[in-house]
């Protein structure tokens, strides 16, 4: 065991893997630290299926780092024991107006995307599964797909073990502290370890693991659901439905997946308004729950709400402004923060793990991440 490590971070979920294997890759020595078991279930990196999509419609700044998170992606493939993509394309379907295909237009159009304006009736032709409203379009771009959050992880954990990575699971952190001499973090155990960075990647527990910050963070409950399809099953295969997401001007988009290998139409809200710490979040499901899922997804996929099979809770770490949190702590330039992924993040763990070694290693980044700084919302400077 080292003395003293060049970088300890905390959290090993999607963000923290890819980060203590980006810092490992280049030479440094690492220690990682995991309250739960790797690719566990407790968070906000499982659930089998995460979209992957490039026409961004929440900002165009987004696109670049998408670019790059799809390279990343692919050569982290190429090492691993399992698949980590899968290209489905995909439909951003609302009207016109909606803030749903205006954001994707303007995205694909600044960042010239590859991408097409479908009519109502090319969304039902090119994919009978779909119900699309006489009045709705999409915005279809085919290097949409699917990315594995677990086998994603896993990979990442692999490459950073291969490169001497110290990665220890279920060892809670009760405390750190960080001077310009470097950092030293307190183990619930007792035991105390020392780095010369840390790089913070606790996901729903970042209020804790950074509270000095004051950071605007609240942890919204949401849950995915599987459902077998009513009838015509060849229909909701990745080759005939595409990932979604379906803005109808309803409360919470709708979006989803295709069936994948039989094990049933992953669907959920995009966003529920519940709030709760981690500890304290419900994890149970309730039918009614299950029923508005189902009741919004019969309107779009009439073929594909059977009987519910499977239900999963996670965790959204929301800012404000719904943007990240990456950046060097305002007090410690050693101190790297990465949180905040406001429900949309897992898609770039990818890119923000190089990110963070970028932060670590040689003190900037050569990605823009100035839309993610810690301090826009007031906190300590």
């Amino acid at each position: 065991m080292h003395d003293r490590y060049d970088a300890i971070v905390l959290g090993l979920g999607g963000m923290g893997s890819a980060a203590a294997a980006h810092i490992a890759l280049r030479g440094k020595r690492v220690l990682g630290l995991e309250q739960f078991t790797p690719a566990h279930d407790r968070g906000s990196s499982h659930g089998a299926s995460r979209i992957i999509r490039q026409a961004y419609f929440e900002d165009p700044a987004y696109v670049p780092l998408l670019l790059r998170a799809y390279e990343l992606w692919q050569e982290l493939e190429r090492t691993s024991d399992e698949p980590l993509y899968l290209r489905t394309g995909g439909l951003m379907v609302g009207r016109m107006d909606s803030a749903l295909v205006q954001g994707s237009l303007r995205s694909a159009r600044e960042h010239g995307l590859e991408h097409e304006l479908l009519s109502a009736t090319d969304i039902a032709r090119r994919f009978p599964a779909t119900a699309p409203r006489d009045n709705e379009v999409a915005v279809y771009e085919k290097p949409a797909g699917i990315l594995f959050p677990e086998a994603c992880v896993r990979a990442y954990l692999k490459a950073a073990g291969a490169v001497g990575a110290d990665l220890r699971f279920e060892t809670p952190v009760q405390k750190w502290q960080a001077s310009d001499n470097g950092v030293d973090v307190t183990l619930t155990s007792g035991e105390r370890v020392t780095g010369n960075s840390l790089v913070v990647c606790a996901g729903a527990w970042l209020p804790q693991m950074a509270a000095e910050l004051a950071l605007p963070l609240r942890v919204e409950r949401n849950v995915v659901h599987w459902f077998q399809p009513r009838s015509n099953p060849e229909l909701f295969t990745p080759d005939k439905l595409p990932v979604y997401i379906l803005d109808r001007g309803q409360r919470f988009m709708l979006y989803g997946f295709p069936d994948v290998e039989f094990a049933g139409i992953k669907a959920a809200f995009h966003h529920s308004e519940i709030f709760a710490s981690p500890e304290e979040m419900k994890r149970t499901v309730a039918p009614d729950e299950v029923d508005a899922v189902r009741d919004a997804l019969a309107q779009w996929l009439p073929r594909g709400a059977g009987q519910h099979l499977a239900s999963s809770v996670c965790m959204y770490t929301l800012t404000p402004d719904l943007h990240f949190v990456i950046g060097k702590h305002p007090a410690h330039a050693n101190v790297i923060i990465a949180g905040g992924f406001s429900g949309h993040g897992f898609k770039f763990c990818s890119v923000v793990g190089e990110t963070i070694a970028d932060l670590v290693v040689e003190g900037e980044s050569f990605n823009t991440i100035e839309l993610f700084s810690p301090t826009r919302f007031g906190a300590l400077t």
